[in-house]
């Protein structure tokens, strides 16, 4: 496989991802989240796959809106790094938010199992900092 067909891979990963946080499909989360990753929130918590996956079985977090306006992807090896930046909304807490957000998720790649989170970031994005090459 090339890296260019690692690359789709990728971005084709990242988008399930991002379908499956908008409709809280546990399942395919768990699929394409490694066992022992970790996620750093924009108020620095560290949460755990169980932590991700409990906030949407039972309904803490629901997303209702996940607009994309920029996807980079990087590939090396067996190791990818996806850049999201887009607006979310949606229920957290049952406290309704809605927030420009960048996430940078650090992937790793088996034949077997395909494409997997193991670790990411997600940080608030304040209107006009998003990156100097937008």
């Amino acid at each position: 496989m090339t890296i260019a067909d690692h690359t789709e891979g990728l971005r084709a990963a990242e988008r399930r991802l991002q379908a499956a946080q908008l409709a809280s499909d546990v399942d395919t989360l768990d699929s394409l989240i490694e066992d022992r990753a970790l996620f750093t929130g924009p108020d620095g918590s560290v949460l755990s796959k169980q932590d991700d996956l409990q906030a949407h079985a039972s309904g803490y977090q629901v997303m209702s809106r996940v607009d994309e306006e920029d996807l980079r992807v990087l590939v090396t090896g067996r190791t990818g790094v996806t850049w999201f930046l887009g607006t979310l909304e949606g229920t957290f807490g049952g406290e309704r938010l809605t927030a420009r957000m960048r996430y940078t998720r650090t992937w790793t790649h088996d034949d077997q199992a395909g494409w997997k989170v193991v670790a990411a970031h997600a940080a608030f994005v304040a209107d006009g900092a998003a990156s100097a090459e937008e």
